[in-house]
């Protein structure tokens, strides 16, 4: 038996949390499509692997590390795709998760679509 969309997505999630925690921005930007879209407030807009990467990469190498999720709750988009809102917190801040689009693509895997996040505090 073949595992679900969400099932699927919700592996998508916890890869993307495990780079992060090892550092590793390369392994965070292969969790998102070609062509996603990043929405972190208050940095701005970043489209594409390539300038997603290079947003983890700095946010890595300040020292960020140690993210985990709570209250995460998911919403089915479409038959390939659920939304996944939460709040965050890791070693030198906290914020919300506002929309996380995980969609199905043709290597079956999960990836980010859309990510839209924002930081509302420090530790």
């Amino acid at each position: 038996m073949k595992p679900s969309t969400l099932t699927l997505c919700n592996l998508g999630s916890e890869g993307w949390k495990t780079a992060f925690n090892q550092k590793d921005a390369k392994g965070c930007a292969e969790q998102y499509t070609h062509d996603a879209v990043m929405v972190a407030k208050p940095f701005g807009t970043f489209e594409g692997r390539e300038q997603i990467l290079k947003f983890w990469q700095g946010i890595i190498d300040q020292g960020f590390s140690d993210v985990a999720y709570s209250d995460i709750q998911w919403e089915q988009v479409d038959d390939k795709s659920f939304a996944l809102s939460s709040r965050w917190i890791m070693n030198k801040a906290y914020g919300v998760v506002h929309k996380e689009v995980w969609t199905l693509c043709e290597d079956g895997a999960a990836r980010l679509s859309y990510d839209e996040f924002e930081v509302l505090g420090e530790r």
